[in-house]
């Protein structure tokens, strides 16, 4: 099949398969004798397990090391586990970032009155004048530090 067929067949956007391709994710494509990509099913099924694991948020190198993991029947799953409760452990990192900025915007919100005077808490903040940065320190403070925990765990 062509490369929009498998396109088609795995979710997958032909862009990105040429993208996986020249990452090393997918192999490089079979070629027909004026140079279109063919796939198969082997190819496609892989495209679908790239699909997912991107899905769930996986990077292209941890892809990369599940593909191989998959490939292998040798593998143990325990390694498979491991990769896994590490990348909830970024995504709960990630998460705990995500409420730390959005209660600092809570607070800038707040704070603004968003009246047609030219003051502005928000804008003060990011400027790095404003006169109650506290929350914004605080919580990037202790965002930065459950990164840090978490990459070092």
């Amino acid at each position: 099949m062509n490369i929009g067929q498998a396109a088609d067949g795995s979710g997958v956007s032909a862009k990105m398969i040429r993208h996986y391709e020249q990452v090393g994710l997918l192999p490089a494509a079979r070629r027909t004798e004026s140079g279109y990509r063919q796939y198969g099913d082997n190819e496609v099924h892989t495209l679908r397990f790239i699909r997912q694991a991107r899905d769930l948020g996986f990077s292209i190198a941890e892809i990369s090391e599940l593909l191989g993991l998959w490939q292998n029947r040798r593998r143990s799953s325990r390694v498979v586990k491991g990769l896994a409760q590490a990348h909830i452990q970024a995504l709960e990192a990630k998460a705990q970032e995500l409420l730390a900025m959005k209660a600092t915007l809570e607070h800038l919100v707040h704070c603004c009155h968003g009246d047609d005077r030219p003051d502005c808490p928000i804008l003060d903040t990011l400027a790095g004048s404003a006169a109650d940065p506290e929350p914004m320190q605080l919580n990037t403070a202790e965002a930065k530090g459950r990164r840090q925990k978490t990459q070092f765990q």
